[in-house]
This record gives structure tokens, sequence and C-alpha cells, in this order.
């Protein structure tokens, strides 16, 4: 698929974020691919999902665009999806059709600024698509301005300057929506089908759900709090 028929297979619709970190039972590529399969199957439009052997094992078992990411904490940054240069080469490597990356107003590792990183990687990747992962409106005009292809609102609420924002935040997507001239990817905080029903009647071209489909323990302890 060329970048165009890429973004008309996810319009409209629903990625499933397919992710376990080493903490979680469901940490095993096996397990991801067959999460990424019964979202196949359910009708999904595309997969978010991390690291290689995730992803790998994902591409094998289905035929979805995917969004990838790898988390990789360094001890110099608040930065950790897909941090560095060693990340994106890894995740073009291995085809994915969309690239992630934390594109909030924090340095990345080496004190790298995102202006000075993406600057980098577009040179190096001028076909690729690449999401820009952001918490508040000025990262998404800024992330447009230095060329990425699709403006996401996935760390609203998880930066400290944007701690307690309300989740999903409709409002962001709005702006973003009205605002910007890119595709906008609703993500965060989505739990009930009615949150998603709404998210894209902002206009976003599709939208991100994880935790509410594919954390068996978080929407178990959903459950478990609202009776205690």
């Amino acid at each position: 698929m060329n970048n165009k028929e890429i973004l008309e297979k996810i319009k409209d619709g629903l990625i499933v974020s397919c992710q376990a970190l080493e903490t979680e039972p469901l940490c095993d590529s096996y397990i991801m691919s067959k999460m990424a399969w019964a979202a196949y199957l359910g009708g999904a439009a595309g997969i978010r999902a991390n690291t290689v052997v995730d992803i790998k094992a994902i591409k094998e078992k289905v035929d979805l665009p995917v969004i990838g990411i790898i988390k990789q904490v360094y001890d110099d940054s608040d930065v950790y999806i897909t941090p560095t240069m060693k990340e994106v080469d890894a995740l073009v490597e291995i085809g994915c059709e969309i690239i992630a990356l934390d594109a909030t107003d924090r340095l990345h590792p080496n004190g790298v600024t995102l202006e000075e990183f993406f600057t980098e990687v577009r040179d190096k990747y001028p076909n690729q698509l690449f999401m820009a992962d952001t918490s508040c409106f000025e990262e998404g005009k800024k992330a447009q301005e230095l060329g990425f292809d699709l403006i996401g609102t996935t760390m609203s609420g998880y930066t400290p300057y944007t701690k307690g924002a309300p989740l999903p935040n409709f409002e962001l997507m709005e702006r973003y929506v009205n605002e910007l001239d890119k595709p906008v990817i609703a993500e965060g905080g989505i739990w009930v089908p009615e949150e998603l029903k709404k998210a894209m009647d902002t206009g976003v071209l599709c939208a991100v759900v994880g935790t509410a489909i594919t954390r068996p323990m978080d929407i178990t302890k959903r459950f478990v709090n609202a009776i205690k």
C-alpha cells in the first residue's frame, strides 16, 4: 500500500491497540498476535503495537495497517515512545505503515529537542508516515509545522502540564480538526462505544482504543472498583 491507500484504509475506522508491558500477564508476542487477530475479526481497521517482536508476530497474523511504536526508557529523558533514531530505524525495517513518536514539548534523550529529532527523522525517511503523539494544542500545531503526517491526542493527560485533563479530550480533538490541516487520530481514555462515536463525530480520521479492549487486568480492576 502507498501512503494514500494506508490513510484510506484506516479512515473512519477503529484502530485497536494491542500492547502489554513486561509487568503484565499478557506480555507475549503470540498473545498479542491473537489479540490483533481478534480485533481484525471484530472489524478493526488497523492495529497499534509496541516492540519489534510483537509487531512482527502481528503482521504475520493480520493484514492491517500497523501504527508501530517502541517504548524505551532512557535515564535522561521523560520521553519513552519511540524516543531516538534507533527505535525509528527498527520500526522502518519491519515495515510499519505508520510510526508514532512522542511529540510533546519535552527533550528527547541526550537533550535533543523534538525539532532537532524529527528534522533528522524526516530527512532520513521522507516517504514514511509519522504520527505525532501530543498532549495539547500547541504541540499539535508545532507537529504540523514540523511535517508530521498525522496528529494524535495520545498524550493528553500524561504530561505534567496536562495532568488532570478530561479524557477522552474531545475539546482537543475538535480544535485539531477545526484549526489544523493534518488528519487527526483520537486516542486516549476512550472506554465505551458511545465515547468512540462522540470522538468520531468531531471529524477525526480514525480513533485508537486500547485498554478498554485488550487489557483485561485493567478492565477487571474497573469493574471491581465499581462494587467496592
